[in-house]
């Protein structure tokens, strides 16, 4: 998306040409192989692992740090391993997302009129801070390391990328719509009315 939204603000004569059904099409391919090879590499790790113990996940879900705590034999490749697959999964993405934004930025600032300004922002920044709080929250899990969070922190850091922000990103786009902003405002003015009413 932020490929695209760079594409359409900075070189907008040229989207057409560029963002291609088949372009469409080989980036969708390569981020999902290049995601099933890297996961794959880790489930290899995963299998050699041993578990001796209760096998009581501690989590919402069976996520991969709590599964590998529970395990009793030597998992310290299989965390090295998530450490260096992190890296391009994570970081690179979140990098190149943030430099397509700085030259969407740079654009927006070039733009003379202030509604075209507003209305480009608007647009972006909602898919950049629903990317924020998804990447933010991916790195703090996998990448920092957890020696001083609790685990209660990290359920509710897990929390926020698995079920904030799927609902953070339907809220956002939904509020930039002019009538469901209408209709909100409206049903406030409504219950604000009924709580006068009923208190009196």
């Amino acid at each position: 998306m932020s490929y695209d939204r760079y594409l359409a603000i900075c070189n907008p004569l040229h989207y057409t040409t560029i963002m291609t059904i088949k372009l469409q099409q080989s980036l969708v391919i390569y981020c999902w192989v290049f995601g099933f090879l890297l996961t794959q590499i880790t489930l290899n790790f995963l299998c050699q692992l041993q578990f001796c113990g209760p096998n009581i996940i501690n989590h919402f879900f069976c996520d991969l740090v709590p599964f590998v705590e529970l395990s009793c034999s030597y998992s310290h490749a299989l965390q090295l391993e998530i450490l260096i697959v992190a890296v391009p999964i994570m970081v690179i993405p979140f990098i190149l997302i943030f430099i397509s934004y700085i030259c969407v930025f740079i654009a927006i600032l070039g733009i003379s009129s202030t509604t075209g300004r507003k209305k480009t922002f608007s647009t972006c920044s909602s898919h950049l801070s629903v990317v924020t709080v998804f990447y933010g929250t991916l790195i703090t899990i996998y990448l920092v390391p957890a020696n001083g969070r609790s685990l209660t922190v990290n359920k509710f850091i897990a929390l926020l990328y698995i079920v904030i922000t799927p609902l953070f990103n339907p809220i956002i786009y939904s509020l930039r719509n002019k009538e469901i902003r209408v209709v909100i405002g409206n049903l406030l003015k409504t219950r604000e009315y009924d709580k006068n009413t009923t208190s009196k």
